[in-house]
């Protein structure tokens, strides 16, 4: 479900010079860097590049949302981190995106880490923004 202008409670700015072989900052300066194609599509690698951004990004707000559903189910994920793994490949339009996101629970079984997993992909927002535009694993 979409939310309306009045419900934002915070905006984010980044702009972007030189696409995908350039640089990309928030307006505020907290974040500022180079951006480079990786070497596997003909770059030099030598910056990060906005796959590595997504993927960074993706796993940030999983890992809040986890956090969210651990909250409401009791369980202790002291110590738990998210990661997300973003590909992207040709497709029939162009390029597309492909996302995996694991998450290691240390203090649950693997019963219970399946579940708030599966919980926390229902309430994270790049889940809910990413539904049924790219393909998104959890493993």
């Amino acid at each position: 479900m979409s939310i309306q202008q009045t419900d934002v409670l915070y905006t984010a700015v980044a702009t972007a010079e030189n696409g995908r072989d350039g640089r990309v900052a928030t307006d505020d300066g907290t974040l500022d860097v180079v951006v480079n194609p990786p070497k596997e599509m003909g770059g030099s690698g030598t910056g990060t590049n906005p796959e590595q951004l997504f993927a960074a990004g993706y796993s940030a707000c999983f890992q809040g949302a986890l956090a969210v559903v651990a909250r409401q189910e009791k369980a202790d994920i002291t110590g738990s981190t998210v990661t997300a793994k973003v590909g992207i490949g040709k497709n029939a339009d162009g390029f597309g995106l492909m996302v995996e996101i694991s998450a290691d629970i240390p203090n649950a079984d693997p019963a219970t880490a399946r579940a708030l997993l599966e919980k926390a992909h229902q309430v994270c927002p790049y889940s809910k923004a990413t539904a049924g535009n790219i393909t998104v694993t959890l493993t």
